[in-house]
């Protein structure tokens, strides 16, 4: 999969999608409440439902967006205490070590001085923690064997050794405390915006939300149309595309395409799509990558792990981690991005529908890919 990677350019479409004016799931709210008197003020001069809704969603979508950014930044704090860990075992070690050859170069210098084949401060140097000034004393070093030279400056390498390790460790201490305020920050972001969000709807009326469940519904149905429409498209594509193949298997619009390429990236995605469909029902958590919850890219990276593939934490990652198709040619196991700033993902099941994580509140289910509006899909990846 490697060999498949690519950086990422700064805005990327899936080839007929176009580019959006309003990437939030409020777009098509929007339109169908421009038609009706329920865009109208409150009575009370405050907002409208249509502002209501449309902030709404715009906090859910900044919430999942700071999902990301908090599972990033959790993955490198993850990455550095390990690292951090590392360094302080190693400097234990390295700090017992060395405390041994003191011991050792200690009995030596008392033995020494027992015998009368040493000067007398020879065992207050050998135990001393600086002891540069030991070779200056050039009348002493005369008197040490080449065995005894040798474990000397052992003793001399593995202090420096262990200083230098001990300064990686505090600098490394210090990365880790900035990761671990940016963690924090990340996640307080989050917090706020799902309190908002709660906050806003907590102040419908009744009236109000059975205004906004029939909206809802519309969009849906306007989503199953038109994920409809792509399994048509879809559909019509692989017939065109099964007649033009070669009794040999190969493709004529690509030669390097064979039967067994299909059938390998097809046992992977049916275990992919397997997992996922054992996951529907579980409820969405941020930050979550299972068993009992996950978030949109959570959910992804079990579903492919379960196939063999292990891909990225986050959503900006796992958008480079395969090769982008287009969204005609979109494969069931492909993994579908969403919004300009690739903070959702879900996997792509055939005719126009995914299985995924959608946002706070909600639970893992089966939906349109036009869930919120054909303008927010970004772009389409198969990750084997």
């Amino acid at each position: 999969m490697a060999s498949h990677r690519k950086t990422r350019p700064a805005v990327t479409r899936v080839a007929g999608i176009r580019t959006p004016a309003l990437a939030t799931a409020a777009l098509t709210s929007v339109a169908l409440l421009s038609q009706s008197a329920n865009a109208a003020p409150s009575a009370d001069g405050g907002p409208s439902l249509e502002e209501v809704e449309k902030k709404v969603d715009d906090l859910y979508r900044q919430a999942e967006s700071a999902t990301e950014k908090y599972n990033a930044a959790k993955e490198k704090t993850t990455k550095q205490r390990r690292r951090v860990d590392s360094l302080l075992n190693d400097v234990a070690k390295r700090a017992q070590k060395l405390n041994e050859e003191r011991e050792r170069l200690g009995s030596f210098a008392a033995a020494q001085y027992r015998t009368g084949a040493a000067a007398p401060d020879t065992a207050t140097f050998l135990l001393a923690d600086s002891p540069q000034d030991y070779f200056d004393q050039t009348q002493l070093m005369g008197r040490l064997t080449a065995r005894q030279k040798s474990e000397v400056d052992d003793y001399f390498t593995e202090q420096s050794a262990t200083m230098k390790k001990r300064e990686e460790a505090s600098r490394s201490l210090e990365t880790l405390s900035t990761s671990q305020n940016d963690l924090q920050t990340a996640k307080a972001t989050v917090q706020k915006k799902l309190s908002d969000a709660r906050e806003l709807l907590s102040k419908l009326t009744a009236e109000e939300k059975a205004r906004l469940a029939a909206i809802e519904k519309k969009q849906r149905e306007e989503a199953a149309r038109k994920a409809a429409e792509l399994a048509q498209q879809q559909a019509a594509a692989r017939k065109a595309q099964e007649g033009t193949t070669s009794q040999d298997g190969t493709s004529s619009s690509d030669p390097g395409t064979t039967d067994t390429t299909d059938s390998s990236y097809a046992a992977k995605a049916a275990k992919a799509l397997a997992f996922a469909r054992a996951q529907i029902g579980k409820p969405y958590v941020w930050g979550a990558t299972g068993p009992g919850s996950y978030d949109c890219s959570g959910l992804t990276q079990a579903a492919w792990k379960a196939a063999g593939v292990d891909l990225p934490r986050t959503t900006y990652d796992q958008v480079n981690a395969g090769t982008t198709v287009s969204l005609a040619d979109a494969r069931p196991g492909d993994l579908i991005f969403f919004y300009d700033d690739i903070s959702h993902v879900g996997v792509y099941i055939g005719n126009g529908m995914m299985i995924h994580a959608p946002k706070p509140g909600a639970y893992v289910r089966e939906e349109s890919i036009y869930y919120a509006g054909e303008s927010i899909i970004h772009s389409v990846v198969r990750p084997a």
